[in-house]
């Protein structure tokens, strides 16, 4: 697994850093060119201002794993059985239009 952080490390609820996007790029290039080549398979993570309104966009730039730590306990609602149930399906569905 390769992990690039989309913020500055240290505390949680930054902004995704947009430039992010074209390093995501360029690592899934590369991991696509190895496991091509080996055979072996990386997941190439993302951690850092994930949310339900960029989450689309960052998993077609290469991300197949995801860290939503403040945009899920964020948004946790009393309204849902288990208080996190609406920002975890949006999450899944905008995943579901890549």
């Amino acid at each position: 697994m390769i992990l690039l952080m989309s913020v500055n490390p240290g505390f949680g609820g930054q902004k995704f850093i947009p430039e992010t996007l074209n390093k995501l790029t360029l690592a899934r290039k590369r991991i696509d060119a190895y496991m091509e080549k080996t055979g072996r398979q990386i997941l190439l993570e993302v951690d850092g201002g994930v949310n339900p309104n960029n989450i689309e966009e960052i998993a077609r730039a290469g991300a197949d794993t995801f860290v939503a730590g403040s945009a899920i306990f964020g948004s946790a609602s009393d309204k849902d059985p288990n208080r996190y149930d609406t920002v975890v399906k949006s999450l899944r569905d905008a995943l579901s239009r890549v």
